[in-house]
């Protein structure tokens, strides 16, 4: 990637209250499963069927951070985009989510600051029956307008 150009997202003067993205993904058992091995989590809640289908949730369920990462992605990725920087979240999650599920989540900026340069984004996630998974709030740093290097290097000459 070096000398590769890449774009940033939006900078705080081009993000407008209402601005929305809405992203979908099936959470496969394989990602579920490199997941659990990066963060060393054994949890038998999230792998173990046998376990699972003796709670009141019947099978095993992802992960709530994971879902986080999901929503962290879509932020960094799409709304504000490549740059930003989620520096508060507040999140819940009313309804578990199994392995093989589709989840849609729906991003909306609520607040903008300038001043302080974030945003707020709201979040909420469904599932495929339509019933709320996430729900919650973030506030984003976008990413920030660079100076040119170029400029800023021939400063001292007239």
């Amino acid at each position: 990637m070096i000398g590769k150009k890449r774009k940033l997202g939006k900078k705080i003067e081009e993000l407008r209250i209402g601005d929305t993205y809405t992203a979908e993904h099936i959470i496969l058992d394989k990602e579920l499963l490199l997941y659990l091995g990066l963060t060393d989590d054994a949890n038998p809640l999230y792998i173990q069927h046998d376990y699972a289908s003796q709670t009141p949730y019947n099978e095993p369920i992802v992960p709530s951070v994971m879902l986080f990462g999901m929503v962290s992605s879509v932020v960094s990725m799409h709304l504000p985009g490549p740059g930003s920087h989620i520096i508060r979240h507040e999140m819940a999650f009313p309804k578990p989510v199994h392995h093989e599920s589709k989840v849609k989540l729906n991003l909306e900026i609520t607040a903008i600051h300038k001043k302080e340069h974030f945003v707020n984004i709201n979040i909420v996630g469904f599932d495929l029956n339509g019933d709320e998974v996430i729900k919650g709030n973030l506030d984003v740093q976008p990413a920030y307008e660079l100076k040119s290097i170029t400029a800023s290097s021939l400063e001292n000459f007239l």
